[in-house]
């Protein structure tokens, strides 16, 4: 009996050290690319391309001047400048922002009217918003660059958040739809006996219990927009040109500036992953909720 105990333990140990080794494993996966990255942004140009890697080299900061200024000048070697980086920062921020906003004001009721009503054709529409989120985005780009050039709303921010919300809300709705439906109904029975209208049932009930879920859906819908690109390429222009766009710029038909798109890539990237390391308890919690009862 006691060998079989020792011997069960060793097994949960060795099972632990493979799961731990596995997760450093896939971690480093994701990880070296990103570390990559951000010692490039700081390497001067010969450095970058140098074979065997440098691991140790002096660093520069001229990458980020040059991204931030729009120099051609980087680390005493010439380039062609880049400007208004910067400007497709702030244009990201604003339309993933307010994307983000319009969907969950739109999804969140949406949802909770899926999940907590009965009427006919609910498990049709259901179906309709699934396909819409699975539809191929080559499918539905020309008629939007279509409708928005007859409406003269190309290269504007409405244009984009109205695409990234419609993309977003189908998103929202199946996600939170999961979330209220593992809201006890005796719950919002009690609200309701208390005096509260449905409306107010909502607001008060429904939506604290979700909060979590709310939580994790708006930073994946941020994330989306934040990144998104093919839709951003072709209705944004000058004027409302975002990041991920805007680090085309850094590749010519002559050369790539690599230097200043890996620190223009660190600025994309970074802000993104410190807010859902920052956001992770929530984000956990909000993926779990209702995994366990």
């Amino acid at each position: 009996m006691t060998v079989q105990r020792h011997n069960l333990q060793w097994k949960r140990k060795l099972e632990s050290i493979s799961f731990e080794l596995l997760a450093i494993l896939v971690t480093l996966v994701f990880l070296v690319p990103i570390v990559w990255m951000v010692s490039s942004s700081f390497k001067m140009p010969k450095d970058i391309l140098s074979l065997p890697p440098k691991v140790l080299f002096e660093p520069t900061i001229d990458n980020y001047r040059a991204v931030f200024t729009g120099e051609a000048n980087i680390a005493g070697a010439t380039f062609p400048a880049v400007k208004n980086f910067p400007k497709s920062i702030l244009n990201s921020l604003v339309i993933s922002l307010s994307a983000t906003f319009v969907a969950l004001l739109i999804g969140t009721p949406s949802a909770y009217t899926i999940s907590k009503f009965t009427f006919r054709g609910k498990n049709t529409i259901a179906g309709y918003i699934l396909g819409a989120r699975m539809a191929p985005p080559m499918a539905i780009l020309i008629p939007y660059y279509m409708m928005f050039s007859l409406l003269r709303l190309t290269d504007t921010h409405i244009s984009l958040i109205i695409v990234y919300s419609v993309l977003n809300l189908p998103f929202v709705v199946l996600m939170m739809r999961g979330y209220f439906k593992e809201i006890h109904h005796e719950l919002e029975d009690a609200a309701r006996i208390d005096g509260c209208d449905r409306l107010g049932t909502f607001f008060r009930v429904s939506l604290p219990l979700t909060a979590p879920g709310l939580v994790a859906t708006s930073i994946f819908c941020l994330i989306l927009s934040w990144n998104e690109f093919l839709f951003a390429l072709v209705l944004s222009g000058n004027v409302t040109k975002t990041a991920p766009v805007a680090l085309y710029n850094f590749i010519s038909f002559h050369e790539v500036i690599w230097g200043a798109l890996f620190a223009a890539g660190s600025l994309v990237t970074l802000p993104v992953l410190i807010f859902a390391l920052l956001v992770q308890r929530n984000l956990v919690r909000g993926l779990t909720l209702g995994a366990v009862k």
